[in-house]
């Protein structure tokens, strides 16, 4: 299994795999073909994969809290 915190090509794959469902989702659901069902259900889908990316970006928002920035020494 990859660790993602030490592959920032793992990172970016996961948002943009994140991202490529949630486009084809809106892709789906503006064309209405679903069903009134398949929808919601969709709709459902959707919420989870936006909590999944927000979950990525605030993982990688913390991560890069935690990096030194060159030339930023430590006082203590």
């Amino acid at each position: 299994m990859t660790d993602c915190a030490a592959d920032p090509t793992a990172d970016a794959a996961t948002l943009d795999q994140l991202i490529a469902r949630l486009e084809r989702a809106a892709e789906q659901l503006r064309s209405g073909d679903l069903s009134a069902d398949a929808a919601a259900g969709l709709v459902e889908d959707c919420a989870a994969l936006a909590s999944q990316a927000s979950a990525e970006l605030d993982r990688r928002a913390r991560e890069a809290e935690r990096e030194q920035l060159p030339g930023q020494d430590s006082l203590l």
